[in-house]
């Protein structure tokens, strides 16, 4: 929007430029709002997180062992079971001890996973409560 301009000798000529100083102290002053502003943002309360560790599970000497290796045949503490009828004997025996002790299961990686079901189908039925998957940690292989 142009404006006239008056003279003294009464010719009226037009302003054809723009006054920015008003813009330029709007600016400074929302420069300053935010810079007061953005420490108020991204301080938060201090705490104290604690760190991330892996602490590989050791194996307690309650426990019991049911190992399926990668043919399918099932250990039971380093002893083979060779039909599902013992497995569920064994597992029935060891489901009436007080306190029960924890079942952990180690799997072949390359096990079919019906031979780790069939295991656990008999590990339901006999009532077993605490029921653990041993793995590798990550980076670690076995070979």
């Amino acid at each position: 929007m142009a404006m006239l301009s008056g003279s003294p000798d009464g010719d009226e000529e037009l302003l054809t430029t723009i006054n920015t100083t008003p813009l330029v102290d709007v600016m400074l002053v929302l420069l300053i709002i935010f810079l007061i502003t953005i420490p108020a943002v991204t301080a938060s309360i201090k705490v104290n997180l604690p760190h991330e560790t892996q602490q590989p599970h050791v194996i307690k000497p309650e426990s019991v062992v049911l190992t399926v290796n990668q043919k399918g045949t099932v250990f039971l503490n380093e002893t083979r079971l060779d039909s599902q009828s013992d497995l569920k004997q064994k597992l029935q025996e060891i489901a009436g001890r007080r306190p029960q002790p924890e079942l952990q299961i180690l799997g072949d990686a390359d096990t079919e996973f019906q031979e780790v079901g069939r295991v656990l189908n008999v590990v339901k039925s006999v009532g077993l409560k605490t029921v653990h998957f041993v793995t590798e940690p990550q980076g670690v292989s076995g070979s």
